[in-house]
């Protein structure tokens, strides 16, 4: 068994939608839209066959983060190696992402930084 996709509500679609092709190289399907519903989504596609949907409506609203609320908090990406990672994230700091946690070795022997996507979606960027 396999997780097929993952799903979130943003109310910034084309930034989330560029944030992840350009930093992640994510390909993104036609965008979609159901007038009747004002529902607008992309998928994101990743070399590795993982699917992000990125969905819209007028009523959702922006909330701020929290490492501690219910549900879920982030999602990784493997980008390789250690030279990737600190490369992708100095690339993000540049670009004027928020890095939420500077690369280095977990307790459980990841090599890892985190950023905040345009939504604040928490990203690890690991090896």
């Amino acid at each position: 068994m396999k997780i097929e996709h993952i799903a979130v509500w943003t109310t910034k679609l084309e930034e989330l939608k560029d944030f992840y092709t350009t930093y992640f190289a994510a390909t993104a399907s036609e965008k979609y839209h159901n007038p009747t519903k004002q529902f607008t989504s992309y998928f994101l596609t990743f070399d590795s066959g993982a699917r992000l949907e990125i969905m819209a409506r007028p009523e959702v609203e922006q909330h701020p983060g929290d490492a501690y609320r219910k549900g879920l908090i982030h999602w990784a990406m493997s980008v390789g190696s250690k030279e990737k990672v600190d490369q992708l994230t100095e690339q993000l700091r540049k670009d004027g992402f928020e890095i939420i946690g500077e690369p280095r070795t977990t307790g459980d022997g990841y090599y890892e930084s985190v950023v905040a996507d345009p939504d604040g979606n928490l990203v690890e960027i690991t090896t």
